[in-house]
């Protein structure tokens, strides 16, 4: 099998990781070094100047030697299998470089023969890249659970950004779908990065020129769907894993059904990109702002509302604590009221010292006020002709599809799809910019 046709086989198989995040780190290239890193860069992205940044995203090999069900490369699945020599994937991305296809490496793997082998085969691509072709561009490698702690260190000090995919949100999960996988396997190597970051982070203090640590942080990723873990479980963990682990993102992927099995979906199941959509959503609040998992959702209602956005539902059922004066309510407050965003809360914040806002003003802000209006003032007065309660603000802000939807109890499921900014005209400006910059 010549390189090419392993090329075709292990970039496929690397689709399902999610890697979509900045490179969050800044490095220029050294006197006859090739490459840099910019810490605004994203996966399958664009800059700010226009660049569309991208990673040569690709496993070492697809021989694994453990049955997940819910892989496709598990070993008990008949697929093509191919494996690179660490030459051969350095060879790879150098090339790929000097033709300005790739910015970086995404580099994962399935486990060879043992987690020890496969980690040293992926030390060994990240070492001839770093000091053979002194290479400085963005490097992102996939931890392998069960690996020595000695070659998580030497991976951590060749890669810019780490991560330790979860896979499944409990242990009960694990056992069911991935019996040669523990909770501990993967939280061990978590904790044992986050302390090594932590204590690289003082070294560089004390010491100017020392070598640094995965110095993008690390994440992780949960495959969403494949289990019944609600999405109040799913979020709970979330909030551990960013308060234990310090970790930079948790990924969220919607299970694609791949083989046929009987502790899994139907093939025939459509993968849930709503409830990712809702899951990342959520996510952003707790990361952003200062929302707890247990405000969003409870024992009592452990999904997520289908129709509206998790703020917009927190929102619908707190209305004691609207509306809020927008030339009076701290920041804080400001950051809970549907359509207004981080950006646009520290603009109200930033003005309202110098004039008291209207609701013109809050528009030229950024300020979402198809969501907003219903649960704000300006100087205690509502705009006009709204009426606030709590089943006329859901109507009005349920499209008439979903309303019709919501009335007749039609799954959502069945009619939701993912948007395309280029084929679906009715989309507003306001509302392309919100998603664009991820305010809620």
């Amino acid at each position: 099998m010549d390189v090419f046709e392993k090329l075709e086989i292990l970039t496929d198989a690397a689709k399902y990781d999610a890697s979509c995040t900045s490179s969050g780190v800044d490095r220029k290239s050294k006197l006859g070094g090739m490459g840099s890193a910019e810490a605004c860069g994203i996966c399958h992205s664009f800059a700010g100047d226009g660049r569309c940044i991208s990673l040569l995203k690709v496993l070492m090999s697809n021989a694994c030697i453990y049955d997940c069900q819910y892989c496709v490369n598990r070993i008990s699945n008949d697929t093509p299998r191919a494996s690179f020599t660490p030459r051969e994937l350095a060879d790879l991305t150098m090339n790929f470089y000097r033709r300005n296809y790739i910015e970086g490496l995404f580099l994962s793997s399935g486990v060879m023969k043992n987690p020890d082998y496969t980690c040293e085969q992926m030390i060994e691509v990240l070492r001839i890249l770093r000091y053979e072709y002194n290479f400085y561009g963005y490097i992102h490698a996939k931890a392998i659970p069960g690996a020595d702690d000695t070659l998580i260190d030497k991976l951590g000090m060749l890669c810019d950004r780490m991560s330790v995919n979860i896979e499944l949100p409990s242990q009960k999960s694990l056992k069911l779908l991935a019996p040669n996988k523990s909770k501990h396997s993967i939280l061990k190597p978590m904790g044992y990065i986050k302390n090594k970051i932590s204590e690289n982070t003082t070294d560089i203090v004390r010491y100017r020129h020392a070598p640094k640590f995965v110095p993008a942080g690390q994440s992780t990723q949960m495959i969403i769907g494949a289990t019944p873990d609600t999405d109040f479980q799913i979020l709970n963990l979330t909030e551990s894993l960013y308060s234990k682990y310090k970790l930079k993102r948790v990924f969220f992927s919607a299970y694609m059904p791949v083989a046929s099995n009987p502790l899994l979906p139907s093939v025939d199941t459509k993968p849930p990109l709503l409830r990712e959509h809702r899951l990342y959503q959520a996510d952003w609040l707790l990361r952003f702002y200062g929302f707890k998992a247990t405000e969003l959702l409870d024992n009592r209602h452990q999904s997520f509302h289908p129709y509206i956005d998790p703020k917009c539902n927190w929102a619908l059922n707190h209305m004691e604590f609207f509306p809020v004066d927008v030339n009076k309510a701290p920041f804080k407050v400001l950051l809970r009221v549907p359509g207004i965003g981080v950006n646009s809360a520290r603009r109200i914040v930033m003005t309202r010292r110098t004039v008291n806002l209207n609701f013109a003003g809050l528009k030229k802000l950024g300020v979402v006020l198809k969501r907003a209006q219903y649960f704000i003032t300006c100087c205690g007065k509502s705009m006009d002709g709204i009426k606030i309660s709590q089943d006329s603000v859901l109507r009005s802000l349920l499209s008439e599809k979903s309303l019709d939807m919501y009335k007749n109890n039609v799954p959502i499921e069945t009619q939701y799809e993912q948007l395309s900014f280029f084929n679906n005209k009715a989309l507003l400006r306001e509302e392309i910019q919100k998603c664009l910059t991820g305010q809620i």
